[in-house]
C-alpha cells in the first residue's frame, strides 16, 4: 500500500458518532452514493475543526468486509483526504476488504494497493450484495470493477 500521507493541519480523524449520521448522509446523497446501509458504528470521519468533511465504512460480511460510502466534501478533494481514510480503513479490516467501484476510482484505488478481482473470486456473501451492480452494468453502459485490498506484507526486524 502506498505511503500513508498526514492530515492537514486541523483535521482529526475518528471514529463516527451517533451525532455523525446526518453530516455522513448530507455527504452520501451529495456524491449520489447508495444512501442504504448507513449505521454510523462502520464509521470513520474526518472532521475539521467541528465540521464532518469526509466519511468512509467498513460494512461486516461473513468472512470479509466491503469498503463502502467514501466521501469527502467537494471543497476538501485533492488533498490526500480520501487516500488516508482508505489505508486507515484496511488497517483497521479485521477480514478481506473488497470495493465495487465504476470509473476513475479504479485508478483511486489501484493507487492505494488494491488490485482488481474476477466475480469468482469473490467471498459468496458479497457476491449477494454486488449482484445488483453486476446485473446494472450489464443493462446500462456502466463499467463496475470489483478490487481486493492487498494484504499489508509483515513487518520483519
Amino acid at each position: 500500500m502506498a505511503a500513508s500521507k498526514s492530515l492537514p493541519l486541523g483535521c482529526i480523524l475518528r471514529p463516527a458518532t451517533p451525532e455523525d449520521l446526518r453530516a455522513i448522509r448530507k455527504l452520501v446523497f451529495q456524491a449520489k452514493l447508495d444512501p442504504t446501509q448507513l449505521r454510523w458504528e462502520n464509521f470513520s470521519v474526518i472532521e475539521f475543526p467541528d465540521k464532518v468533511i469526509a466519511c468512509g465504512q467498513l460494512r461486516q460480511f461473513s468472512g470479509c468486509q466491503e469498503l463502502g460510502s467514501l466521501v469527502v466534501d467537494k471543497s476538501w478533494r485533492d488533498r490526500g483526504l480520501g487516500s488516508y481514510l482508505v489505508q486507515h480503513l484496511v488497517k483497521e479490516a479485521i477480514g478481506p476488504v473488497y470495493v465495487e467501484c465504476m470509473g476513475w476510482l479504479v485508478e483511486f484505488y489501484e493507487q492505494l494497493g488494491f488490485v482488481k478481482i474476477s466475480w469468482s473470486e469473490l467471498p459468496k456473501p458479497l457476491k449477494i450484495k454486488f449482484f445488483l451492480g453486476q446485473l446494472g452494468s450489464k443493462v446500462f453502459p456502466l463499467k463496475v470493477t470489483i478490487l481486493q485490498a492487498k494484504p499489508s506484507k509483515p513487518r520483519t526486524s
